[in-house]
């Protein structure tokens, strides 16, 4: 039989209901702009002048790469029916490796380390897992208790002594590469200064894409990408896929099962050590304890949030990064316009929810929306105190009204055995 035949899967998906709408080029720039003519309609009502800075987006750009390329780890594991709640382990052994590599031998180095480091967490997770049968969550959780235990034995044994170093930090770490488009990054930067509706928001985001843009940055946009195509045009894909939807079907048309999940474990914590190299070398230039931040488990959110799906999850991590970015920059004004911004978001959502018969729901989002325009109008600020929370509780509210969408592969996290009926 051929290898084709493991798409029965997709048969019974069709099965299950109608097909959604693809969402093809022309139907994903148009989203492009009307997100970016919302935030310039509502940058010129609130006087948030940050909501579209070049300045912020780029920062948003810096602080969603790691979030997406843990994503992107958690992708590959969950596509194969392993559920790694270790990607924040695996991201810490990736901080610690791209410290060490980088002083060492330089930054590249300090990437190869990174992803080397967090392949082995990968490892041990897919031994416990798919070689043991352990409890995919009891083994995640142990990864990132022993993943941070090991770094922080690592680093007091490596960087202690060190000029620049500490038990706590690496020494200075060279930089990468960054990529500046000639004319367009400065036609961009003019463009935005006059300040112009619509106009001078759509040149910070090209700017933001077009100046000091990291080489990583780039590699890693690239691998979401690969990703894409790996996955869901090649046989190679197909097959690991079929891993996770059902393993006992893809077995018994010669599949092996086991070293395709241990191809995707590990490929999940090199992603996930890869997040860790941009945290150390472009982030910081230097390794600190505890830099990860939980990024791991935002970043498992933001797979979640995408569907299981490569431009999901790029869309999801780059939510969290532009709302850390507005925090971060600009503190409560910014957050306090992002009511608004959200408010009008979520009435359009309704809107659609509605029109679709989704009754329950575009009521519930509709009331969520009136909410937020509620709070905007009878208040001047946010506390700062709420202004820290923004990113997770905007993550929390998006995984809320995109839950009832959401499909898992239909074999993920189960225990698998060779030989096991389906």
């Amino acid at each position: 039989m051929s290898v084709g035949a493991i798409a029965a899967p997709r048969s019974a998906a069709r099965r299950r209901g109608p097909q959604k709408q693809r969402v093809t080029l022309p139907i994903a720039l148009l989203g492009i702009a009307a997100v970016i003519l919302l935030i310039a309609l509502t940058r010129v009502i609130t006087g948030a002048e940050d909501l579209a800075s070049s300045g912020t987006l780029a920062a948003a750009i810096g602080l969603a790469m790691p979030i997406g390329m843990a994503g992107l780890g958690g992708l590959w594991a969950e596509r194969a029916g392993v559920v790694n709640i270790g990607l924040e382990g695996m991201m810490i052994l990736g901080t610690w490796g791209a410290g060490f590599c980088g002083y060492q031998w330089g930054p590249w180095a300090g990437v190869l380390g990174a992803v080397a480091m967090g392949a082995i967490g990968g490892l041990i997770h897919a031994v416990a897992t798919v070689g043991f049968g352990v409890d995919h969550i009891v083994s995640g959780v142990a990864i990132n208790i022993i993943g941070l235990g090991v770094a922080q034995y690592l680093a007091a044994l490596t960087f202690t002594g060190v000029p620049g170093g500490g038990p706590t930090q690496s020494p200075p770490i060279g930089d990468l590469p960054s990529i500046t488009v000639p004319g367009v990054s400065s036609a961009a930067a003019d463009v935005e200064a006059y300040d112009w509706f619509f106009v001078s928001d759509l040149a910070g985001v090209v700017r933001a894409f077009t100046a000091g843009l990291s080489l990583l940055t780039v590699i890693a946009v690239g691998l979401v990408v690969l990703t894409w195509w790996v996955l869901w045009r090649t046989s190679f894909g197909l097959r690991l896929r079929s891993c996770g939807e059902s393993p006992s079907a893809a077995e018994s048309l010669g599949v092996n099962v086991y070293k395709y999940k241990y191809i995707a474990v590990v490929v999940s914590g090199g992603f996930a050590g890869l997040g860790g190299a941009f945290l150390a070398i472009v982030a910081s230039s230097v390794y600190r304890d505890g830099q990860t931040g939980g990024r791991g488990y935002i970043g498992l959110a933001a797979m979640i949030f995408g569907n299981w799906r490569p431009g999901g999850l790029l869309l999801g991590a780059g939510l969290f990064g532009y709302t850390d970015a507005l925090q971060l920059r600009s503190g409560g004004d910014s957050v306090h316009a992002l009511l608004l911004l959200v408010g009008i978001g979520l009435l359009g959502l309704a809107g659609w929810q509605l029109r679709g018969a989704r009754r329950l729901a575009g009521l519930v989002t509709a009331a969520m929306a009136i909410a937020l325009l509620v709070w905007f109008l009878t208040t001047e600020e946010v506390p700062q105190d709420f202004s820290s929370m923004t990113p997770y509780v905007v993550t929390l509210l998006v995984l809320a009204l995109a839950s009832q969408r959401l499909r898992m592969p239909a074999a993920d996290g189960l225990p698998y055995r060779r030989g096991q009926g389906s």
